[in-house]
Protein backbone atom coordinates (compact mmCIF):
# COMPACT_ATOMS: atom_id res chain seq x y z
CA UNK A 1 0.00 0.00 0.00
CA UNK A 2 1.69 3.19 -1.21
CA UNK A 3 -0.04 5.24 1.52
CA UNK A 4 1.68 3.30 4.30
CA UNK A 5 5.36 2.28 4.06
CA UNK A 6 5.82 -1.25 5.41
CA UNK A 7 7.96 -0.20 8.37
CA UNK A 8 5.55 2.52 9.48
CA UNK A 9 2.97 2.03 12.19
CA UNK A 10 -0.35 3.72 11.50
CA UNK A 11 -1.44 6.04 14.30
CA UNK A 12 -4.35 8.38 13.58
CA UNK A 13 -6.33 10.69 15.83
CA UNK A 14 -9.64 12.45 16.17
CA UNK A 15 -9.30 15.62 18.23
CA UNK A 16 -12.70 17.17 19.02
CA UNK A 17 -13.22 20.31 21.09
CA UNK A 18 -15.85 19.86 23.83
CA UNK A 19 -17.46 23.22 23.04
CA UNK A 20 -20.76 22.02 21.54
CA UNK A 21 -22.86 18.99 20.59
CA UNK A 22 -21.25 16.09 18.70
CA UNK A 23 -22.26 16.79 15.08
CA UNK A 24 -22.29 14.67 11.93
CA UNK A 25 -19.26 16.32 10.26
CA UNK A 26 -16.98 15.44 13.15
CA UNK A 27 -18.39 11.92 13.38
CA UNK A 28 -17.76 11.35 9.65
CA UNK A 29 -14.11 12.43 10.10
CA UNK A 30 -13.80 10.13 13.12
CA UNK A 31 -15.23 7.24 11.09
CA UNK A 32 -12.72 7.73 8.23
CA UNK A 33 -9.85 7.79 10.77
CA UNK A 34 -11.20 4.71 12.57
CA UNK A 35 -11.61 2.72 9.34
CA UNK A 36 -8.08 3.64 8.19
CA UNK A 37 -6.63 2.53 11.54
CA UNK A 38 -8.54 -0.75 11.57
CA UNK A 39 -7.53 -1.56 7.97
CA UNK A 40 -3.83 -1.17 8.75
CA UNK A 41 -3.84 -2.75 12.23
CA UNK A 42 -3.12 0.77 13.47
CA UNK A 43 -4.04 2.83 16.53
CA UNK A 44 -7.03 5.18 16.78
CA UNK A 45 -6.36 7.96 19.32
CA UNK A 46 -9.06 10.14 20.87
CA UNK A 47 -7.65 13.49 22.03
CA UNK A 48 -9.77 16.18 23.68
CA UNK A 49 -8.77 19.69 22.56
CA UNK A 50 -10.03 21.68 25.54
CA UNK A 51 -7.58 24.58 25.70
CA UNK A 52 -10.53 26.97 25.20
CA UNK A 53 -11.36 27.10 28.91
CA UNK A 54 -14.31 29.48 28.56
CA UNK A 55 -16.24 27.38 26.03
CA UNK A 56 -15.19 23.82 26.94
CA UNK A 57 -17.75 21.89 28.99
CA UNK A 58 -17.57 18.45 30.58
CA UNK A 59 -21.06 17.53 29.31
CA UNK A 60 -19.90 17.93 25.71
CA UNK A 61 -16.86 15.71 26.35
CA UNK A 62 -19.20 13.07 27.83
CA UNK A 63 -21.43 13.35 24.74
CA UNK A 64 -18.43 12.82 22.42
CA UNK A 65 -17.37 9.66 24.27
CA UNK A 66 -20.95 8.36 24.41
CA UNK A 67 -21.59 9.05 20.72
CA UNK A 68 -18.46 7.30 19.46
CA UNK A 69 -19.16 4.32 21.72
CA UNK A 70 -22.76 4.05 20.47
CA UNK A 71 -21.53 3.86 16.87
CA UNK A 72 -18.91 1.23 17.71
CA UNK A 73 -15.95 3.56 17.03
CA UNK A 74 -13.82 2.30 19.89
CA UNK A 75 -10.61 4.18 20.57
CA UNK A 76 -7.31 2.52 21.48
CA UNK A 77 -5.94 5.46 23.45
CA UNK A 78 -7.74 8.36 25.08
CA UNK A 79 -10.08 9.19 27.93
CA UNK A 80 -12.25 6.27 29.02
CA UNK A 81 -16.03 6.58 29.30
CA UNK A 82 -16.57 5.26 32.82
CA UNK A 83 -13.44 6.06 34.77
CA UNK A 84 -12.05 8.74 32.41
CA UNK A 85 -8.61 7.34 33.27
CA UNK A 86 -5.81 7.27 30.74
CA UNK A 87 -4.91 4.28 28.66
CA UNK A 88 -1.71 3.93 26.66
CA UNK A 89 1.69 5.56 27.00
CA UNK A 90 1.15 8.84 25.17
CA UNK A 91 -1.26 10.54 27.61
CA UNK A 92 -2.63 12.62 29.04
CA UNK A 93 -5.23 12.93 26.29
CA UNK A 94 -6.78 16.25 27.28
CA UNK A 95 -4.89 19.33 26.11
CA UNK A 96 -5.74 21.15 29.35
CA UNK A 97 -3.51 18.59 31.11
CA UNK A 98 -0.60 18.98 28.67
CA UNK A 99 0.30 22.64 29.31
CA UNK A 100 3.83 21.88 30.60
CA UNK A 101 4.57 19.96 27.38
CA UNK A 102 3.53 22.93 25.20
CA UNK A 103 5.46 25.35 27.42
CA UNK A 104 8.69 23.41 26.80
CA UNK A 105 8.33 23.75 23.02
CA UNK A 106 7.24 27.40 23.14
CA UNK A 107 10.38 28.18 25.16
CA UNK A 108 12.45 26.27 22.59
CA UNK A 109 11.09 28.46 19.77
CA UNK A 110 11.59 31.66 21.78
CA UNK A 111 15.15 30.69 22.71
CA UNK A 112 15.97 29.84 19.09
CA UNK A 113 14.51 33.18 17.90
CA UNK A 114 11.90 31.28 15.85
CA UNK A 115 9.14 32.93 17.90
CA UNK A 116 8.86 36.25 19.72
CA UNK A 117 6.64 38.20 22.09
CA UNK A 118 4.33 40.65 20.32
CA UNK A 119 3.27 43.82 22.13
CA UNK A 120 0.73 45.06 19.57
CA UNK A 121 -2.77 45.40 21.03
CA UNK A 122 -5.87 44.04 19.31
CA UNK A 123 -6.86 47.60 18.45
CA UNK A 124 -3.49 48.34 16.85
CA UNK A 125 -3.59 45.12 14.84
CA UNK A 126 -7.17 45.81 13.70
CA UNK A 127 -6.23 49.32 12.54
CA UNK A 128 -3.29 47.82 10.59
CA UNK A 129 -5.60 45.18 9.09
CA UNK A 130 -8.15 47.77 7.94
CA UNK A 131 -5.39 49.90 6.36
CA UNK A 132 -4.16 46.89 4.34
CA UNK A 133 -7.70 46.03 3.24
CA UNK A 134 -8.21 49.64 2.11
CA UNK A 135 -5.12 49.28 -0.10
CA UNK A 136 -6.49 46.05 -1.58
CA UNK A 137 -3.82 43.96 0.14
CA UNK A 138 -4.44 40.64 1.91
CA UNK A 139 -4.46 41.45 5.65
CA UNK A 140 -1.56 40.03 7.64
CA UNK A 141 0.61 41.04 10.57
CA UNK A 142 3.31 43.50 9.45
CA UNK A 143 6.03 42.09 11.71
CA UNK A 144 6.15 45.25 13.82
CA UNK A 145 7.54 43.45 16.92
CA UNK A 146 9.76 40.98 15.03
CA UNK A 147 13.08 42.63 15.83
CA UNK A 148 12.32 44.34 19.15
CA UNK A 149 15.09 43.61 21.66
CA UNK A 150 13.69 45.54 24.63
CA UNK A 151 10.01 45.61 25.69
CA UNK A 152 8.36 48.93 24.69
CA UNK A 153 7.87 51.25 27.68
CA UNK A 154 4.53 50.77 29.39
CA UNK A 155 3.57 47.76 27.25
CA UNK A 156 3.24 44.10 28.18
CA UNK A 157 3.35 41.10 25.82
CA UNK A 158 -0.03 40.41 24.18
CA UNK A 159 0.71 37.17 22.30
CA UNK A 160 3.57 34.96 21.07
CA UNK A 161 4.13 34.90 17.31
CA UNK A 162 5.98 32.41 15.12
CA UNK A 163 8.35 33.79 12.48
CA UNK A 164 6.99 32.59 9.15
CA UNK A 165 9.89 32.16 6.69
CA UNK A 166 9.57 33.45 3.13
CA UNK A 167 9.01 30.20 1.31
CA UNK A 168 6.60 28.06 -0.70
CA UNK A 169 5.15 25.19 1.33
CA UNK A 170 4.18 22.13 -0.71
CA UNK A 171 2.84 18.79 0.47
CA UNK A 172 1.22 15.73 -1.06
CA UNK A 173 -2.32 15.19 0.13
CA UNK A 174 -3.55 11.57 -0.08
CA UNK A 175 -6.92 12.76 -1.44
CA UNK A 176 -6.03 15.98 -3.30
CA UNK A 177 -2.55 15.32 -4.65
CA UNK A 178 0.04 18.12 -4.58
CA UNK A 179 -1.02 21.24 -2.65
CA UNK A 180 1.11 24.34 -2.21
CA UNK A 181 0.90 27.68 -0.42
CA UNK A 182 2.93 30.90 -0.50
CA UNK A 183 3.91 31.46 3.14
CA UNK A 184 4.59 35.16 2.40
CA UNK A 185 0.82 35.70 2.52
CA UNK A 186 0.44 34.49 6.12
CA UNK A 187 2.36 37.01 8.19
CA UNK A 188 3.80 35.86 11.51
CA UNK A 189 1.07 33.73 13.06
CA UNK A 190 0.01 33.74 16.72
CA UNK A 191 0.87 30.41 18.36
CA UNK A 192 0.03 31.26 21.98
CA UNK A 193 -1.47 33.95 24.17
CA UNK A 194 1.27 33.22 26.71
CA UNK A 195 3.61 30.33 27.53
CA UNK A 196 0.73 28.67 29.42
CA UNK A 197 -1.94 29.37 26.78
CA UNK A 198 -1.14 27.69 23.44
CA UNK A 199 -3.46 28.06 20.46
CA UNK A 200 -4.75 25.37 18.10
CA UNK A 201 -2.10 25.31 15.35
CA UNK A 202 0.76 25.03 17.83
CA UNK A 203 -0.85 22.59 20.29
CA UNK A 204 -1.97 20.25 17.49
CA UNK A 205 1.56 20.07 16.03
CA UNK A 206 3.12 19.29 19.42
CA UNK A 207 0.47 16.67 20.23
CA UNK A 208 0.78 14.94 16.86
CA UNK A 209 4.55 14.67 17.37
CA UNK A 210 4.40 13.62 21.04
CA UNK A 211 1.66 11.06 20.30
CA UNK A 212 3.58 9.69 17.30
CA UNK A 213 0.71 10.36 14.87
CA UNK A 214 1.51 9.10 11.35
CA UNK A 215 -1.54 10.32 9.35
CA UNK A 216 -3.74 13.38 9.90
CA UNK A 217 -7.15 12.80 8.28
CA UNK A 218 -9.42 15.83 8.73
CA UNK A 219 -11.90 18.15 7.04
CA UNK A 220 -10.83 20.35 4.13
CA UNK A 221 -11.66 23.44 6.21
CA UNK A 222 -8.29 22.73 7.90
CA UNK A 223 -6.28 22.72 4.68
CA UNK A 224 -5.12 26.33 5.17
CA UNK A 225 -3.74 25.34 8.59
CA UNK A 226 -1.56 22.60 7.11
CA UNK A 227 1.27 24.77 5.69
CA UNK A 228 1.51 26.67 9.00
CA UNK A 229 1.71 23.39 10.88
CA UNK A 230 4.34 22.03 8.48
CA UNK A 231 6.49 25.13 9.08
CA UNK A 232 6.14 24.66 12.85
CA UNK A 233 7.14 20.99 12.47
CA UNK A 234 10.29 22.01 10.61
CA UNK A 235 11.18 24.71 13.14
CA UNK A 236 10.88 22.18 15.98
CA UNK A 237 12.74 19.42 14.06
CA UNK A 238 9.65 17.20 14.12
CA UNK A 239 9.14 14.42 11.58
CA UNK A 240 6.56 14.99 8.83
CA UNK A 241 3.11 13.41 8.93
CA UNK A 242 0.92 12.39 5.99
CA UNK A 243 -2.20 14.48 5.34
CA UNK A 244 -5.61 13.68 3.88
CA UNK A 245 -8.29 16.38 3.73
CA UNK A 246 -11.82 15.05 3.30
CA UNK A 247 -14.54 17.09 1.53
CA UNK A 248 -17.04 19.27 3.34
CA UNK A 249 -20.62 18.08 3.77
CA UNK A 250 -23.10 20.15 1.71
CA UNK A 251 -26.82 20.85 1.59
CA UNK A 252 -28.81 19.22 -1.26
CA UNK A 253 -28.43 22.50 -3.24
CA UNK A 254 -24.62 22.14 -2.73
CA UNK A 255 -24.37 25.16 -0.42
CA UNK A 256 -22.43 24.77 2.83
CA UNK A 257 -24.31 22.45 5.18
CA UNK A 258 -26.94 24.35 7.15
CA UNK A 259 -27.14 24.53 10.92
CA UNK A 260 -30.22 22.31 10.69
CA UNK A 261 -27.82 19.40 10.13
CA UNK A 262 -24.44 20.57 11.46
CA UNK A 263 -25.75 21.53 14.89
CA UNK A 264 -28.04 18.53 15.25
CA UNK A 265 -26.29 16.30 17.74
CA UNK A 266 -25.55 12.70 16.83
CA UNK A 267 -27.42 11.70 20.00
CA UNK A 268 -30.50 13.51 18.66
CA UNK A 269 -30.51 11.09 15.72
CA UNK A 270 -30.28 8.25 18.23
CA UNK A 271 -33.31 9.55 20.13
CA UNK A 272 -35.28 9.72 16.86
CA UNK A 273 -34.78 5.99 16.38
CA UNK A 274 -31.97 5.84 13.84
CA UNK A 275 -29.79 2.74 14.12
CA UNK A 276 -26.04 3.18 14.69
CA UNK A 277 -25.40 0.84 11.74
CA UNK A 278 -27.41 3.13 9.45
CA UNK A 279 -25.63 6.30 10.61
CA UNK A 280 -22.19 4.71 10.10
CA UNK A 281 -23.21 3.44 6.64
CA UNK A 282 -24.63 6.84 5.66
CA UNK A 283 -21.57 8.79 6.85
CA UNK A 284 -19.16 6.43 5.08
CA UNK A 285 -20.92 7.22 1.78
CA UNK A 286 -20.61 10.98 2.34
CA UNK A 287 -17.62 11.61 0.10
CA UNK A 288 -16.57 8.01 -0.53
CA UNK A 289 -17.84 5.69 -3.27
CA UNK A 290 -17.32 1.93 -3.10
CA UNK A 291 -16.60 -0.20 -6.13
CA UNK A 292 -19.79 -1.87 -7.36
CA UNK A 293 -23.46 -0.98 -6.84
CA UNK A 294 -24.03 -2.15 -3.27
CA UNK A 295 -24.53 0.69 -0.78
CA UNK A 296 -25.63 -1.21 2.33
CA UNK A 297 -22.62 -1.99 4.53
CA UNK A 298 -22.06 -3.15 8.08
CA UNK A 299 -19.09 -1.69 9.97
CA UNK A 300 -17.14 -4.93 9.38
CA UNK A 301 -17.80 -4.62 5.60
CA UNK A 302 -16.56 -1.04 5.59
CA UNK A 303 -13.24 -2.06 7.14
CA UNK A 304 -12.68 -4.36 4.15
CA UNK A 305 -14.05 -2.04 1.43
CA UNK A 306 -13.13 1.53 2.48
CA UNK A 307 -10.30 3.15 0.54
CA UNK A 308 -9.07 6.64 1.44
CA UNK A 309 -7.87 7.15 -2.14
CA UNK A 310 -11.46 6.76 -3.39
CA UNK A 311 -12.64 9.70 -1.28
CA UNK A 312 -13.78 12.49 -3.60
CA UNK A 313 -12.31 16.00 -3.67
CA UNK A 314 -15.65 17.81 -4.09
CA UNK A 315 -18.26 18.37 -1.40
CA UNK A 316 -20.53 15.53 -0.24
CA UNK A 317 -24.29 16.16 -0.21
CA UNK A 318 -26.26 15.38 2.97
CA UNK A 319 -29.32 13.51 1.72
CA UNK A 320 -31.94 12.91 4.42
CA UNK A 321 -33.90 10.52 2.20
CA UNK A 322 -30.77 8.39 1.76
CA UNK A 323 -30.29 8.22 5.54
CA UNK A 324 -33.93 7.17 6.00
CA UNK A 325 -33.61 4.52 3.28
CA UNK A 326 -30.42 3.10 4.83
CA UNK A 327 -32.11 3.01 8.23
CA UNK A 328 -34.94 0.96 6.68
CA UNK A 329 -32.45 -1.41 5.01
CA UNK A 330 -30.58 -1.99 8.27
CA UNK A 331 -33.86 -2.53 10.12
CA UNK A 332 -34.63 -5.32 7.65
CA UNK A 333 -31.42 -7.05 8.69
CA UNK A 334 -32.33 -7.12 12.37
CA UNK A 335 -33.96 -10.12 14.00
CA UNK A 336 -37.32 -9.64 15.72
CA UNK A 337 -35.58 -9.81 19.10
CA UNK A 338 -33.08 -7.09 18.09
CA UNK A 339 -35.92 -4.82 16.95
CA UNK A 340 -37.78 -5.42 20.23
CA UNK A 341 -34.65 -4.52 22.25
CA UNK A 342 -34.12 -1.36 20.18
CA UNK A 343 -37.77 -0.36 20.68
CA UNK A 344 -37.54 -0.93 24.43
CA UNK A 345 -34.68 1.59 24.60
CA UNK A 346 -36.57 3.98 22.32
CA UNK A 347 -39.68 3.89 24.55
CA UNK A 348 -37.69 3.97 27.79
CA UNK A 349 -36.00 7.21 26.69
CA UNK A 350 -39.52 8.70 26.44
CA UNK A 351 -40.65 7.40 29.80
CA UNK A 352 -43.01 4.83 28.24
CA UNK A 353 -43.15 1.45 29.95
CA UNK A 354 -43.94 -1.27 27.38
CA UNK A 355 -44.34 -5.01 28.14
CA UNK A 356 -41.66 -6.90 26.19
CA UNK A 357 -44.03 -9.76 25.32
CA UNK A 358 -46.54 -7.34 23.76
CA UNK A 359 -43.75 -5.78 21.66
CA UNK A 360 -42.65 -9.25 20.50
CA UNK A 361 -46.15 -9.95 19.20
CA UNK A 362 -46.45 -6.58 17.44
CA UNK A 363 -43.03 -6.89 15.77
CA UNK A 364 -43.60 -10.44 14.54
CA UNK A 365 -47.01 -9.41 13.17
Amino acid sequence: DAMVPQAELVRVRIAPSPTGPLHMGLVRTALFNWLFARQHNGTFVLRIEDTDKERSEKRFETEILEGFSWLGLDWDEGPEIKSLEYKGSYGPYRQSERIEIYKKYIQKLLKGKRAYHCYCTKEEFEAERQAMLAQGLPPKYSGHCRDITLPPAGKSPQVIRFRIPETIVAFKDIIRGKVQFDANLFGDIIIAKSEEEPLYNFAAVVDDFEMNISHVIRGEDHISNTPKQILLQKALDFREVAYAHVPLILNPDRSKLSKRYTETSLLEYRSRGYLPEAIVNFLALLGWHPEGDNEVFALSDLIKKFDLRRVQKGGAVFNQEKLDWLNKEHLKNLSNEEIVNALLLFFKARGIETPKELLRKIVSA
